[in-house]
C-alpha cells in the first residue's frame, strides 16, 4: 500500500459496535462499507479491532476519539469529537491520560482476528 519512497505508517483502529451497525446508505452500501473494513483489517500495518456492546470493561470510553502517535510522543494529538465541533489536545500535561485511555479501549477489544469475524457476521445480518 505504500507508494513509492514512502513509507506505509501503522494504524491501529477501534471501532464500537455502534458504529458499524449506523446506516448512512442503503443495505448494499452498508455491506460494501463493512467489507471494506475487512479487507483493510488483511493489509500489513493496519489492526482493525472491535469493541461490540456485550464487552465487559469499556465503560467510561464513549465518546469519539482520535489518538494520533508516533516515534516522539511529546508531538501525539488527539482529535475529540462533540456537539460544538472538534477540539485538538496536544499538551503534554494533558497526553499520557487520552493515551492511557486508548491503550485501556484497545485492551478490552477483540483480537484482530475475532474482529474480523465480527465484521464478517454483521456484514450478513445487513
Amino acid at each position: 500500500m505504500a507508494r513509492q519512497g514512502k513509507v506505509a505508517l501503522p494504524h491501529e483502529i477501534v471501532i464500537h459496535e455502534a458504529a458499524l451497525r449506523i446506516r448512512v446508505g442503503d443495505r448494499a452500501a452498508a455491506r460494501a462499507q463493512l467489507a471494506r473494513l475487512v479487507e483493510l483489517s488483511g493489509v500489513d500495518r493496519i489492526t482493525v479491532r472491535v469493541i461490540p456492546f456485550d464487552l465487559d470493561g469499556f465503560a467510561g470510553a464513549s465518546s469519539v476519539m482520535t489518538y494520533v502517535g508516533g516515534p516522539v510522543p511529546k508531538l501525539d494529538t488527539v482529535v475529540r469529537d462533540a456537539p460544538h465541533g472538534s477540539l485538538l489536545i496536544d499538551s503534554e500535561a494533558q497526553l499520557p491520560s487520552y493515551r492511557t485511555r486508548f491503550r485501556k479501549v484497545e485492551a478490552v477489544s477483540l483480537a484482530p482476528d475475532r474482529s474480523r469475524d465480527f465484521i464478517n457476521r454483521l456484514a450478513r445480518e445487513v
